[in-house]
């Protein structure tokens, strides 16, 4: 893969959305900004919040990263969303895989985490749910599979030892191979061990042009944002604009008011009421800033 494309992923996954779900985030829990039962100010909270997005959606991009390479070494994806049969709740439900691809005749399974970091009793509901789509997946396809529980991050390895005794338990009890892998060896297990190297060059060059923090002044690229949040669902807006201590804190994100300028226009082109509505919320929120 070349860099162009690995930056490209990484750029639409990490910031790509990360404009709107803040903003979704103030509509739903303005709380969480707004309480006095708190340490840090509103903008610090802001700018914590767009730090946590990114660092979930840096797990995203790897999802998409993994399966692009794997179709690069002639391994085919399958749908990730599998059936399974909750017996607790009486009902079919569907299963998300992270990885599902099959070559020669051998269906390969990839349960992905960035970090083996985490409690004791996270840990266990890992292997639980880890069964479920084993389990899911061998009546799906038979028991010619390939199960890796493969944590990207091989600097930390807390629960190894817990990890590979309960996966080898789960090997002999369904008659599949299953793996416990950390960073490079999840690619030298599938014989191509060379894209773990070209991921950390890809990354480590990819990381050089990251800011020290995130801008939180969304009007530095106006177009970009507009684009990014205008298809916010109405509802969002509604909670944004009637409430004058929730409408501070986008103003906090939008200083020079030039995206949400671009909103009042955007809002006027709409045919249905509720944008008529927001139309005149806004515009009647920036008038009374001059």
């Amino acid at each position: 893969m070349d860099y162009q494309t690995f930056n490209e992923i990484f750029n639409r996954f990490v910031f790509g959305t990360s404009k709107a779900k803040l903003l979704e985030n103030i509509a739903e829990n303005p709380e969480r900004y707004l309480g006095i039962f708190r340490p840090t100010k509103p903008k610090t909270k802001l700018l914590q919040n767009l730090l946590t997005s990114h660092e979930i959606k840096f797990g995203d991009a790897f999802e998409c990263l993994i399966e692009q390479y794997l179709k690069e070494h002639n391994f085919s994806p399958l749908s990730k969303k599998i059936p399974y049969y909750n017996k607790n709740k009486e009902k079919r439900e569907s299963l998300e895989l992270d990885q599902l691809a099959k070559k020669d005749n051998t269906y390969y399974f990839i349960e992905q985490k960035m970090r083996d970091d985490h409690d004791s009793a996270k840990k266990r509901g890992q292997i639980d749910n880890f069964e479920r789509k084993l389990e899911a997946l061998i009546h799906r396809y038979g028991e010619n599979i390939q199960g890796y529980f493969y944590f990207i991050d091989e600097g930390l390895n807390k629960n190894q030892n817990y990890y590979k005794e309960e996966l080898q338990k789960l090997s002999v009890d369904y008659g599949v191979p299953l793996s416990l892998c950390y960073g490079k060896e999840l690619f030298e297990n599938l014989n191509i061990p060379q894209v773990w190297d070209e991921i950390l060059n890809h990354l480590a060059r990819w990381r050089e042009i990251l800011p020290d923090l995130p801008s939180l002044n969304f009007d530095e690229n106006p177009l970009e944002s507009f684009r990014e949040i205008k298809d916010l669902a109405p509802s969002v807006y509604r909670k944004l604009l009637d409430n004058d201590g929730i409408f501070n804190l986008v103003l906090i994100l939008f200083p020079e008011q030039k995206v949400l300028k671009m909103l009042v226009e955007h809002f006027r082109q709409q045919n249905k009421t509720i944008y008529q509505q927001l139309a005149l919320k806004l515009e009647e929120k920036l008038l009374s800033l001059r």
